[in-house]
């Protein structure tokens, strides 16, 4: 699955799993896109990881719940490196609450981060590879989107709403050989896992068969074969990552 000839995009790459797909698709042999919002530092900490251990890298602050800074980071990775083989639709944060309390802007952000983000950032990756007849587009999901969280609508609305993004934009692109996939995590020890409510991760834990959480680079993996031209045929579908928690 050597990636030594293309070039990828992973939005919120300096964290958790996204870093854990950048430094995968890099070991592997991608020129790597890390992007940041925020966290600087540990995004060039990841640039560097991959270039110590033999890739390309580059490192791009963008806000990817703006359209215009999404536009940019694909134009910058097209510009910097030549091309643009892979986009993995991974920035995601949590405003978690029950709905009776929660705020309109909690609300608008997680959407807009979660959700708007993958549809900006695969609009405009998308006329490149549908030119290129060439692509694979992954967006990093979530089974809350699937059997949905207490004190999350908003995150659980906004993993739903990718899934069906990943459905339809698969219909759209296919005849120009760009897939298009979604990976729906469990829970898996990351800062945002970190910064769910203590009672809905305690829930959550004990509903894993596997009876432990998983860690990033076994996601990251699955995030790379998918990426590969050996997924050459597969196409709107969404793999649970999770130990077996949306079996119930």
């Amino acid at each position: 699955m050597g990636f030594e000839d293309k070039i990828a995009v992973v939005t919120g790459g300096s964290r958790g799993i996204g870093r854990a797909i950048a430094l995968e698709l890099g070991s592997q042999g991608a020129c790597v896109v890390v992007n940041y919002n925020r966290a600087a530092d540990a995004a060039e900490e990841v640039g560097k990881a991959i270039q110590e251990a033999g890739g390309q890298s580059a490192v791009f602050q963008a806000d990817v719940s703006d359209f215009s800074q999404c536009e940019a980071l694909i134009k910058f990775a097209i510009q910097h490196f030549g091309d643009l083989h892979i986009l993995v639709n991974n920035a995601g944060i949590t405003r978690d609450g029950l709905i009776m309390t929660m705020k309109e802007a909690d609300w608008d952000a997680v959407i807009d981060t979660n959700l708007k983000s993958t549809f900006a950032c695969s609009k405009v990756a998308v006329r490149h590879m549908m030119r290129k007849r060439y692509g694979r587009i992954i967006n990093i999901t979530s089974v809350a989107g699937l059997i949905g969280n207490a004190g999350q609508t908003n995150y659980s609305a906004s993993k739903a709403g990718q899934i069906g993004f990943t459905k339809a934009l698969a219909r759209e692109v296919a005849p120009r050989k760009v897939t298009v996939n979604a990976v729906a995590a469990g829970v898996f020890e990351t800062e945002i896992w970190e910064g769910v409510p203590d009672d809905i991760r305690e829930s959550l834990a004990g509903l894993v068969p596997l009876g432990r959480s998983g860690d990033p680079a076994e996601l990251a993996k699955v995030v790379a074969f998918i990426a590969s031209d050996d997924a050459a045929y597969i196409t709107g579908h969404v793999l649970t990552v999770d130990g077996g928690i949306s079996m119930h």
